[in-house]
Protein backbone atom coordinates (compact mmCIF):
# COMPACT_ATOMS: atom_id res chain seq x y z
CA UNK A 1 0.00 0.00 0.00
CA UNK A 2 2.32 2.42 1.08
CA UNK A 3 4.21 2.30 -3.03
CA UNK A 4 0.67 2.88 -4.29
CA UNK A 5 0.11 5.76 -2.01
CA UNK A 6 3.85 7.30 -2.77
CA UNK A 7 3.56 6.70 -6.20
CA UNK A 8 -0.19 9.06 -6.11
CA UNK A 9 1.77 11.53 -4.08
CA UNK A 10 4.45 11.63 -6.54
CA UNK A 11 2.37 12.16 -9.81
CA UNK A 12 0.03 14.65 -7.79
CA UNK A 13 3.09 16.68 -6.86
CA UNK A 14 4.43 16.81 -10.01
CA UNK A 15 1.39 17.88 -11.70
CA UNK A 16 1.39 20.80 -9.27
CA UNK A 17 4.91 21.46 -10.48
CA UNK A 18 4.50 20.84 -14.26
CA UNK A 19 0.95 21.26 -15.12
CA UNK A 20 -0.64 19.01 -17.72
CA UNK A 21 -3.09 20.09 -20.09
CA UNK A 22 -6.96 18.17 -19.18
CA UNK A 23 -5.40 16.63 -15.75
CA UNK A 24 -8.59 16.90 -13.05
CA UNK A 25 -5.55 17.08 -10.26
CA UNK A 26 -4.18 20.52 -12.05
CA UNK A 27 -7.84 21.68 -12.36
CA UNK A 28 -8.01 21.24 -8.88
CA UNK A 29 -4.87 23.35 -8.19
CA UNK A 30 -5.94 25.79 -10.59
CA UNK A 31 -8.95 26.50 -9.03
CA UNK A 32 -7.22 26.69 -5.25
CA UNK A 33 -7.34 25.87 -1.74
CA UNK A 34 -11.55 26.15 -1.44
CA UNK A 35 -12.55 23.85 -4.49
CA UNK A 36 -9.40 21.63 -2.87
CA UNK A 37 -11.65 21.57 0.61
CA UNK A 38 -14.76 21.14 -1.17
CA UNK A 39 -14.15 17.68 -2.68
CA UNK A 40 -12.65 16.90 0.93
CA UNK A 41 -15.69 17.61 2.36
CA UNK A 42 -17.96 16.09 -0.82
CA UNK A 43 -16.11 12.97 -0.58
CA UNK A 44 -16.07 12.31 3.03
CA UNK A 45 -19.72 12.73 2.98
CA UNK A 46 -19.84 9.86 0.05
CA UNK A 47 -17.89 7.84 2.45
CA UNK A 48 -20.23 8.10 5.31
CA UNK A 49 -23.28 7.65 2.39
CA UNK A 50 -21.56 4.68 0.90
CA UNK A 51 -20.76 2.87 4.31
CA UNK A 52 -24.54 3.02 5.43
CA UNK A 53 -25.47 1.04 2.27
CA UNK A 54 -24.54 -2.73 1.13
CA UNK A 55 -22.08 -2.01 -1.21
CA UNK A 56 -18.56 -2.95 -0.32
CA UNK A 57 -17.33 -1.99 -3.89
CA UNK A 58 -18.61 1.39 -3.62
CA UNK A 59 -17.78 1.97 -0.03
CA UNK A 60 -14.20 1.09 -1.49
CA UNK A 61 -14.38 3.55 -4.57
CA UNK A 62 -15.50 6.70 -2.31
CA UNK A 63 -13.19 5.91 0.64
CA UNK A 64 -10.14 6.05 -2.49
CA UNK A 65 -11.82 9.45 -3.96
CA UNK A 66 -11.43 10.73 -0.41
CA UNK A 67 -7.60 9.19 -0.59
CA UNK A 68 -7.09 11.09 -3.97
CA UNK A 69 -8.33 14.72 -2.52
CA UNK A 70 -6.53 14.16 0.83
CA UNK A 71 -3.37 13.65 -1.03
CA UNK A 72 -3.96 16.79 -3.44
CA UNK A 73 -4.70 18.81 0.17
CA UNK A 74 -1.71 17.22 1.54
CA UNK A 75 0.37 19.01 -1.31
CA UNK A 76 -1.52 21.99 -1.67
CA UNK A 77 -0.46 22.44 1.42
CA UNK A 78 2.70 21.03 1.55
CA UNK A 79 2.74 18.51 3.61
CA UNK A 80 4.56 15.15 2.98
CA UNK A 81 3.54 11.70 3.32
CA UNK A 82 6.78 11.25 5.48
CA UNK A 83 5.15 13.53 7.70
CA UNK A 84 2.27 11.52 8.04
CA UNK A 85 3.64 8.52 8.62
CA UNK A 86 5.68 9.58 11.38
CA UNK A 87 2.65 11.36 13.50
CA UNK A 88 0.64 7.75 12.86
CA UNK A 89 3.80 5.86 13.94
CA UNK A 90 3.87 8.01 17.07
CA UNK A 91 0.29 7.73 17.64
CA UNK A 92 0.63 4.41 17.41
CA UNK A 93 2.81 3.74 20.23
CA UNK A 94 0.02 5.78 22.38
CA UNK A 95 -1.73 2.98 24.64
CA UNK A 96 -4.75 3.92 27.15
CA UNK A 97 -5.16 7.83 25.81
CA UNK A 98 -8.56 7.83 25.49
CA UNK A 99 -10.34 10.51 27.00
CA UNK A 100 -13.40 10.64 29.86
CA UNK A 101 -16.23 11.01 28.39
CA UNK A 102 -18.66 14.56 29.30
CA UNK A 103 -21.32 12.76 30.64
CA UNK A 104 -19.01 11.47 33.91
CA UNK A 105 -19.15 7.87 32.78
CA UNK A 106 -15.84 6.00 33.34
CA UNK A 107 -14.53 4.48 30.39
CA UNK A 108 -13.62 0.48 31.03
Amino acid sequence: MDKVLEDLYEVIIDRKANPMEGSYTNYLFEKGLDKILKKVGEESSEVIIASKNDSKSDLIGEICDLCYHMIVLMAEKDVSLQEIQSELSKRSLKIGNKKEMHTGEKLI
